[in-house]
């Protein structure tokens, strides 16, 4: 049952660009959260950037919207976001603010020395691990890790493999709290037709083109893959980078790179129309790309890193970071229909048992509910270096 307003949270959600999701995983998890947790009962605000949506709206789905402004700058955009949202955050009476990303931990910091409010923090990946960023970027990271490991209340991590590196090299027990996704079926297959596209006819990957996502090792392994079907690649980038560059050299005439796809509805398409997916993104926690795949129904081809394993368990193909592994894998799903099909269906049916939205939902409630109530400070850190086994330790 939705719980009653009376008893309901007063709940501020930072760090994100805003709602609706327009941009990326933060994103699409504070607005379904956010909704869900308005639909239990809670008053819920998320702080987005100004042209987030069109007309900045006040409302959305229940849940309050809060504009604050910000630097635009690729490095200090979302850094300066958060700063000002947490000032005006503080100035309200919420019982919990729900940080996402690392990143955020300097801004979180003055909730903790400002009113001392119960701060949550969904830290996300391990993102000094991507190869875009220097030395300066990746020490911030680290220390910035540090800093949202000791302030949190609570640390949510979206998968098992963060809270067990969290709980190693921070010594910080977490809720392993998983992003979520929906089950989908094509709604407008006459899309594929505006891409030059039909049904079943090619590979598929959607991410940005930044190297740990592996774009390069996935066209490197189509290249030597006799096969009629496309590898098409949407997602966006900084195309005067050298990575880009080179990827966009290939001389293979079956690579087709459709750029960002925004229009409504489109990526549902291409997934759904997809023979297969390939996942190759190499860092952080649950991938939101990985888990849309899956509830569209795709036959994924995953790199065999942690992350993704413990996502598909048997719902997919892993593979080596390596062009002639991925080749391999690729022969063998065009060469066993069977066995596509078996991976489409367990796809679906890993997504319904482990990551359903209104599950995630009732995770966060949870955590809130005990941080609001300040129920973990009184439960130090554990130094036993044992993996927390439940979601909930």
């Amino acid at each position: 049952m939705p719980a009653s307003h009376t008893n309901g949270l007063k709940i501020a959600i930072l760090g994100t660009r805003g709602i609706p999701a327009n941009y990326g995983g933060f994103e699409t998890c504070a607005d379904e959260v956010g909704r869900g947790l308005a639909a239990r009962g809670h008053a819920v605000t998320v702080y987005c950037r100004t042209g987030n949506a069109p007309g900045d709206p006040a409302e959305y789905g229940g849940v309050t919207l809060r504009y604050t402004g910000h630097i635009e700058h690729k490095a200090l955009g979302t850094l300066t976001h958060t700063l000002t949202a947490t000032l005006d955050a503080l100035r309200r009476d919420f019982d919990v603010l729900v940080y996402f990303n690392a990143a955020n931990a300097l801004p979180a910091l003055l909730a903790k020395l400002g009113r001392s409010r119960p701060v949550v923090f969904n830290v996300d990946g391990l993102d000094w691990k991507r190869r875009k960023w220097g030395p300066l970027g990746r020490t911030y990271y680290q220390v910035a890790e540090w800093i949202s490991a000791t302030i949190a209340d609570r640390v949510v991590s979206d998968s098992r493999a963060i809270q067990a590196y969290y709980h190693s090299r921070w010594k910080t027990p977490s809720t392993f709290v998983p992003y979520g996704a929906h089950i989908e079926d094509p709604e407008r297959p006459a899309v594929l037709r505006e891409y030059g596209l039909e049904p079943d006819s090619y590979f598929f990957t959607a991410s940005r083109l930044e190297p740990e996502n592996n774009a390069d090792i996935t066209v490197r392994a189509f290249e030597q893959v006799v096969t009629d079907k496309r590898l098409v690649i949407a997602g966006g980038a900084n195309y005067q980078s050298a990575f880009v560059q080179r990827l966009r050299a290939t001389t293979d005439s079956r690579v087709v790179f459709l750029g960002p796809v925004y229009a409504p509805g489109h990526i549902r398409e291409l997934h759904c129309g997809a023979f297969a997916y390939i996942h190759g993104n190499e860092v952080g926690g649950t991938n939101p790309a990985l888990l849309k795949a899956m509830g569209y129904g795709n036959c994924v081809l995953a790199l065999d890193v942690p992350y993704n394993a413990e996502v598909v368990v048997d719902a997919a193909v892993l593979y080596r970071k390596d062009p002639v592994d991925l080749a391999e894998k690729m022969r063998l799903v065009l060469s066993d229909r069977a066995l596509v099909q078996r991976l489409r269906e367990r796809a679906r049916e890993r997504v319904r048992r482990a990551y359903q939205w209104d599950q995630v939902t009732v995770g966060y409630e949870r955590v809130l509910r005990r941080a609001a109530a300040g129920e973990y400070r009184s439960r130090p850190p554990s130094d036993s270096g044992v993996l927390l086994p439940e979601a909930e330790a």
